[in-house]
């Protein structure tokens, strides 16, 4: 009878140590895991009662949550056992007799760089390039907004020569590309420049573009009047479709000759436009569009909440790389109304600035900000395919400026 009650209260000692209660370490306090389900609760919030982005919001923020649980980490995020066997010098066999947990699995998409370009894929095939080539001035409000980026660069550079990271050139240029406000752009640099802190810039910058309602409204009202807000512009001229089906080809060879290494990006991007516009594969381009898009969405929105694990990511160099990615997009945002404006100096046909700030790569969040915006002055001023051009051009231009980052910083 002792022994039965020894092996039950082993198991009962064996359950209770297995309990998130027992999960934290002097390295790893339990109450960083908390503070971090705190913030995933919020994230929640926002996403289900105010509907900000909940595509995005909503995916990360259970992220989050799932990987702050006590104990969860270990079991979400273990590394796969492997047995390497020496064959012969220089050739090793590679054996896995372990398996890993469900989220390191699907963090391979991001590590080995796949869902990027699978979600520039389904982008392009949503995206309808027509405003941005009715209205080619567009392209200079989208390459305003990346302003932001290399600014930010320019401060990193200086600053991370005074923290503990790697190589601060290539840390610097990963946190300047969250000022394009495009996740999977972000994940595609950092991956290549600073595989190590791809986690936090790929959470900054998607917490960024879901919580565009927030950040950019207050930016644009600062930097506009309200005769500016009210400003309504002329009609866009209708686009050929001949044009349309050019457009993704020209953009290919010209961005693939001048930047070879934003090709993967801008290849794909135009590929997905390509099968919309072509109108002879509607087939593919629906599966792009949803299932394929969707799919990708909701993995790369769990991995990405799951690497903000409240013990490696509360930390300095962290909140840094929060602080600067905020400041990279709110000079996005102001950049683009700015050359508005500027260039409302020289134009017969007046440009509303709110445009300006659609000129961020998030599509088509930004464009249906500056619409809210300028209906809040006027219910009848209809802003959103204007800044569908801008917004698009964002999209074009954040992909070409991670190709210059990956070309002067990726040797």
């Amino acid at each position: 009878m002792e022994e039965v009650w020894n092996t039950i209260k082993d198991m009962l000692v064996n359950l209770w140590n297995s309990t998130g209660f027992m999960a934290g370490t002097a390295d790893e306090p339990l109450y960083l895991n908390f503070i971090m389900i705190i913030l995933a609760c919020g994230l929640l919030y926002l996403a289900i009662v105010k509907k900000f982005e909940p595509l995005l919001l909503l995916p990360i923020a259970f992220g989050m949550l799932l990987i702050n649980i006590p104990g969860a980490h270990d079991v979400l995020m273990k590394e796969p056992e492997v047995e390497i066997t020496s064959l012969a010098e220089g050739l090793n066999s590679i054996k896995t007799i372990g398996i890993g947990g469900f989220l390191y699995y699907i963090y391979q998409g991001v590590q080995l760089v796949i869902f990027p370009p699978i979600i520039f894929l389904g982008i392009g095939a949503m995206t309808d390039f027509g405003p941005l080539i009715a209205n080619p001035k567009s392209l200079i409000l989208g390459a305003a907004a990346q302003i932001g980026i290399f600014l930010t660069l320019f401060i990193g550079l200086i600053l991370f020569k005074y923290i503990d990271v790697s190589d601060p050139e290539k840390f610097a240029a990963s946190v300047a590309i969250i000022g394009g406000a495009d996740g999977p752009t972000a994940i595609y640099v950092t991956s290549q420049l600073a595989p190590e802190s791809v986690s936090i810039i790929a959470i900054a910058a998607y917490s960024y573009m879901a919580l565009i309602p927030i950040i950019q409204p207050p930016i644009m009202k600062l930097f506009t009047t309200k005769e500016e807000r009210l400003i309504k512009m002329t009609a866009l001229k209708p686009v050929s479709k001949r044009m349309k089906i050019f457009f993704p080809i020209i953009v290919t060879v010209v961005c693939g000759i001048i930047l070879p290494a934003a090709i993967p990006l801008v290849g794909m991007l135009m590929l997905g436009n390509l099968l919309k516009e072509s109108g002879v594969v509607e087939r593919l381009s629906k599966t792009v569009q949803n299932e394929l898009i969707n799919i990708v969405t909701i993995f790369l929105g769990i991995v990405v909440g799951s690497k903000a694990y409240g013990p490696t990511f509360l930390k300095l160099d962290s909140l840094m790389v929060i602080f600067l990615g905020l400041f990279a997009f709110m000079v996005a945002t102001s950049s683009g109304v700015l050359i508005a404006k500027f260039m409302n100096l020289f134009s017969k046909n007046k440009i509303n600035p709110l445009i300006g700030a659609a000129g961020v790569s998030a599509v088509p969040m930004a464009a249906r900000v500056a619409q809210m915006v300028g209906q809040k002055e006027d219910p009848s001023n209809f802003l959103l395919m204007h800044a569908m051009g801008p917004n698009v051009a964002g999209v074009i231009g954040s992909a070409v400026a991670a190709g210059i980052l990956l070309a002067v910083f990726g040797g």
